[in-house]
């Protein structure tokens, strides 16, 4: 009975993880940190989630960010191009 509980509570664990993880990963993945979303992923995991994506979706939705993101990657590569020569 013992290891069953055990074995549950590990289950639970684990599932209930799947959240925070993703979570982090895809903050981690837009640059922020990692361990505070899983944290948050943690603590409020729905909640953490979808603020996560509306922040990600704002800032694809702005044409402002998504021009300086294009010009950040159009300037490392000529950084790039001019260290190979």
């Amino acid at each position: 009975m013992q290891f069953y509980l055990l074995l549950s509570g590990f289950g639970f664990l684990v599932a209930f993880s799947v959240l925070p993880l993703l979570t982090g990963y895809c903050a981690a993945s837009y640059g922020r940190s990692f361990w505070v979303w899983f944290m948050l992923g943690w603590v409020l995991p729905i909640l953490s989630f979808l603020v996560l994506f509306t922040l990600i979706a704002r800032r694809y939705l702005d044409q402002g960010e998504r021009l300086l993101e294009e010009a950040k990657e159009i300037l490392a590569a000529a950084e790039a191009a001019e260290v190979r020569h």
